[in-house]
């Protein structure tokens, strides 16, 4: 990493507002990748928010949404679409739950050319991948109505942050007596066998966001030393048998396959009321190396269902949609916003974790990200299996 991104900055350095007007509208037919060239209605051009009756009007013409990796128990998507669809009468189709921020933008990659089932119309990726997905002209700008109290976003609209959390470490007990605190404690003898992540380097932003977790706890909070010494954390890691390479999920949890994983809070917590003490878990943020990880919105350029696109997102940026993040642990990006106007319910503030377990969490830039995302990814087979 240059020696411009070794700083690491507070969250309210990271989360800049950047200014925006939303313009008045033109109507034209949609066409182009950026219109499905079905419907015809409001323009898809300019990016600016739509109102919401002729939206939801363009969106019901063409019926349907088709949306890629939202399990429904990952920051509570299972209520946000069900909500979505009850709410605007639409037919959600939903592709491959489990795939991987890379995976989304290979499914948009892959289906330019069709208006099928395959294609994506929304997509939901860590940060890090957006660089990416703007090189290849994979989004199209689209501002909400709420655009101005986003605190993260592209500032031409093409992506925003949705919400966030830290990684933390989900423990099944009794199957682990002594709970790990930290990074280091994960290379003890006693956790042999028993450590997983939740995803695949190569593919999950969640598992990369694992790696630079654990090399920023072995720096010191050195960012730019991070992936270099997360890879060599998880070869030790390895080395010794504790790291076994096997996706966890809610099921693994469940089956004692996989009694410690490294996943966003918001997952471990929802895990852990699901879960309801079969087996019990408990979620820790660790001492130190606490990585927050945005997730960003998009609409895919080359979506078949343009507008119900812009309505979903219309919807999961609204307060109803950010106040369901809440309640699946996750911490909506307009957060600030919402408690400053007084509409986040105290219970929901009440369930997140302790505000002090947050307190050192680092927010990588995107350059940071996009550059962390490469390396990693690049070495993770060579170092850790010596391949």
């Amino acid at each position: 990493m240059s020696s411009s991104n070794q700083k690491m900055i507070s969250r309210r350095d990271f989360l800049k507002l950047s200014a925006t007007t939303v313009g008045a509208m033109a109507y034209l037919a949609a066409c182009g990748p950026q219109g499905g060239g079905v419907v015809t209605g409001p323009d898809l051009t300019s990016g600016n928010s739509i109102p919401m009756d002729e939206l939801i009007k363009a969106a019901q013409a063409e019926g349907q949404l088709t949306t890629i990796a939202l399990p429904h128990d990952w920051a509570n998507y299972g209520e946000m679409l069900e909500v979505f669809k009850s709410k605007y009468g639409l037919t959600v189709n939903e592709l491959d739950p489990n795939a991987g921020s890379a995976d989304e933008l290979a499914a948009i990659e892959a289906n330019k050319d069709s208006k099928g089932p395959q294609a994506p119309d929304v997509v939901d990726v860590g940060v890090g991948h957006t660089a990416n997905a703007m090189t290849k002209g994979l989004f199209a700008k689209y501002k909400v109505a709420g655009w101005d109290s986003i605190e993260m976003k592209d500032p031409d609209g093409y992506w925003w942050a949705e919400y966030y959390g830290a990684l933390a470490f989900e423990i099944s007990k009794p199957a682990i007596e002594n709970s790990p605190q930290d990074w280091e404690d994960l290379l003890k003898p006693e956790y042999k066998g028993k450590v997983a992540m939740a995803g695949d380097v190569l593919k999950s932003n969640q598992s990369v966001m694992t790696v630079l977790a654990s090399g920023l706890s072995r720096s010191g909070g050195d960012l730019s030393k991070a992936p270099e010494m997360g890879l060599q954390f998880w070869k030790e890691m390895n080395d010794a048998g504790n790291f076994i390479p096997v996706i966890a999920d809610q099921g693994t949890i469940a089956q004692g396959e996989t009694p410690i994983v490294m996943e966003w809070d918001y997952l471990a917590l929802a895990n852990r009321d699901s879960l309801a003490g079969n087996p019990d878990t408990e979620i820790i943020v660790p001492k130190t190396g606490v990585i927050a990880g945005p997730y960003a919105g998009g609409i895919s350029a080359y979506a078949p269902h343009p507008y119900a696109a812009r309505l979903w997102w219309e919807f999961v940026m609204s307060d109803e949609g950010q106040l369901i993040y809440l309640k699946g642990y996750a911490h909506p990006i307009r957060f600030n916003d919402m408690a400053k106007r007084g509409v986040i319910p105290a219970d929901l503030a009440a369930k997140l974790p302790p505000a002090e377990a947050y307190e050192k969490a680092v927010f990588p830039t995107v350059d940071e990200l996009t550059t962390t995302k490469t390396y990693i990814t690049d070495n993770w087979r060579k170092v850790v299996y010596g391949e």
